[in-house]
């Protein structure tokens, strides 16, 4: 297996990237992954057209080379079964040109949508962790420093004493998750993403009952604020399990449907490192 580790950037690396793909195909056009020749970052999908790119571009690298191009069926004479065709192109990167790969995969993190997670409890530092690897860049906030301080490590975090103008602030297209400690600081926070009328999604956690004492709240309170948009339960999956785990992962697909809405993703590598 190929290790998945860091690109040094002291030794030459390949860039391998899909530039055509027609019928069915694991990843889309634009997909990119780089490889040296002990490790690689990314993937275009797997399976044997990733095995056979990696050590196509390990073998333009070793030769010297700076650029060479496949075309691949995926049918059974490479052991796949998409049925579609893709073309690649592999280019050899110096420091600079590793360097400026990146810059861009940094660049694309910039794009990400926006995910507030207001409450960092059991459920939002679970949750702030399930989203780490996923393509959004999501704030772990809360009024209360001890629990804060106990936010999975690379997870963004800020400590405010007014949430609620968080959600006044942030962009649109925002996705918002309310799990406070304080169902009245729920509510408030709820009918101002609500109110904005341009959120991605707005979940609250807690129970059928809860949401109908929401629903008074924005009869009395927040009249702009619309409950019908409002996902709560969240993480109703079907299953009656609430260890904090599982409902994270049952909201980061929430979340992850919700704001995701192109048919076909096309993400460079961008390295969290």
């Amino acid at each position: 297996m190929t290790p998945r580790s860091p690109i040094s950037g002291a030794a030459p690396a390949a860039r391998i990237r899909l530039t055509e793909v027609s019928g069915s195909a694991p990843r889309a056009a634009g997909t990119t992954m780089l490889v040296n020749a002990e490790a690689a970052e990314g993937t275009i999908g797997g399976g044997q057209l990733e095995y056979m790119a990696i050590e196509e571009a390990r073998a333009m690298l070793a030769a010297g080379e700076d650029r060479r191009e496949m075309n691949v069926p995926l049918g059974p004479e490479i052991g796949q079964c998409c049925g579609g065709r893709v073309k690649i192109v592999l280019d050899r990167l110096d420091e600079a040109g590793l360097r400026a790969e990146r810059q861009a995969g940094r660049q694309a993190q910039d794009d990400w949508p926006q995910v507030l997670i207001f409450g960092a409890g059991h459920v939002g530092r679970a949750l702030s962790a399930a989203l780490l690897p996923l393509p959004v860049q999501a704030r772990l906030i809360d009024t209360r420093a001890a629990e804060i301080a106990l936010a999975p490590r690379g997870v963004e975090v800020q400590l405010t004493s007014l949430p609620e103008a968080e959600v006044r602030s942030a962009g649109p297209g925002t996705a918002y998750v309310i799990l406070t400690h304080d169902h009245s600081l729920d509510f408030l926070i709820a009918a101002e993403a609500l109110e904005r009328g341009d959120a991605a999604y707005v979940g609250m956690i807690g129970s059928e009952t809860k949401r109908a004492s929401f629903a008074g709240f924005c009869r009395r309170e927040a009249p702009g604020a619309d409950p019908a948009r409002l996902t709560s339960p969240i993480g109703a999956g079907g299953t009656r399990d609430k260890r904090p785990e599982v409902i994270a992962a049952l909201v980061a697909a929430e979340l992850l449907t919700a704001l995701l809405t192109q048919p076909a993703e096309a993400v460079s590598v961008p390295s969290r490192a």
